[in-house]
């Protein structure tokens, strides 16, 4: 059974599909002058806070802790817009980093440390970050749950279960899904296969092109697309409404089927 969710009517949700630089004080001062104001949630890329760069880049020396520069800022502006704010970040841990999501609303908020690590496609993340806990992330927005995942989670749909049994209607995906053949076609298939199979919304952002697929997108509990970038540099917005989840819920009501 899925938790009850708490009352909600609609939030107002802006996607900063925009590129992280390497060097972090670049980033942290575009948080301000990206994220818009009137929107109840703005989500940014997963690494905001600092790009991966190079394969071989220790991102040791740029990482940070909860209460440092970068979640300072995000705080701040979250605050400042009366908005929560997502955003990525590598967070100091006692090994590799943590590749770290960041959500507050400047008073209160979660962290959520990426569980499954980007060894695919050529890559190895496990070298150079640490997995967090099997814990699924979850917080509060104007009444709503949101569920944290990163990137290559989207792949994994045990984590966009376990926290839609825990109670999520809006999944949030931060990510930078490195471009390539088919990976555009995989992104939008993946993102809409966990709205679909969980009647939920996601969420979904990303880097842009040259070296990410961009293609940020909203999906509602019926798979219906509601905005999405084209690859380059954008922010993006769409409402999402609880009673197009409820009614989603009703039509579908396969979380209610479940006998596994």
């Amino acid at each position: 059974m899925t938790t009850p969710m708490s009352t909600w009517d609609h939030l107002d949700v802006a996607l900063a599909q925009t590129a992280s630089d390497v060097v972090p004080d670049k980033n942290r001062a575009r948080l301000d002058e990206l994220a818009p104001r009137g929107a109840d949630l703005v989500v940014f890329p997963e690494a905001f806070a600092r790009d991966f760069g190079g394969v071989d880049d220790d991102l040791a020396p740029d990482a940070e802790p909860l209460d440092g520069p970068f979640a300072t800022e995000v705080a701040r502006v979250a605050a400042e817009r009366h908005s929560t704010v997502v955003a990525g970040m590598f967070e100091v841990a006692e090994e590799h980093p943590f590749n770290t999501l960041l959500a507050t609303d400047g008073r209160y908020g979660c962290a959520y440390r990426k569980i499954h690590l980007y060894d695919s496609f050529g890559y190895r993340e496990s070298d150079r970050l640490s997995a967090g806990p099997l814990e699924p992330a979850l917080t509060d927005v104007g009444g709503a749950r949101i569920g944290l995942m990163t990137c290559y989670d989207l792949r994994f749909p045990e984590l966009a279960r376990a926290l839609v049994a825990a109670g999520a209607a809006v999944l949030v995906v931060p990510s930078a899904w490195v471009a390539g053949e088919r990976k555009v076609d995989h992104w939008r298939t993946l993102v809409r296969a966990r709205a679909i199979e969980n009647t939920a919304y996601v969420v979904a952002v990303g880097q842009p092109a040259p070296r990410y697929s961009g293609h940020s997108l909203v999906v509602d509990p019926l798979g219906d697309v509601l905005v999405e970038a084209g690859d380059g540099e954008e922010v993006v917005t769409a409402r999402l409404e609880r009673a197009v989840l409820d009614r989603a819920r009703r039509t579908n009501p396969s979380l209610a089927n479940r006998r596994m």
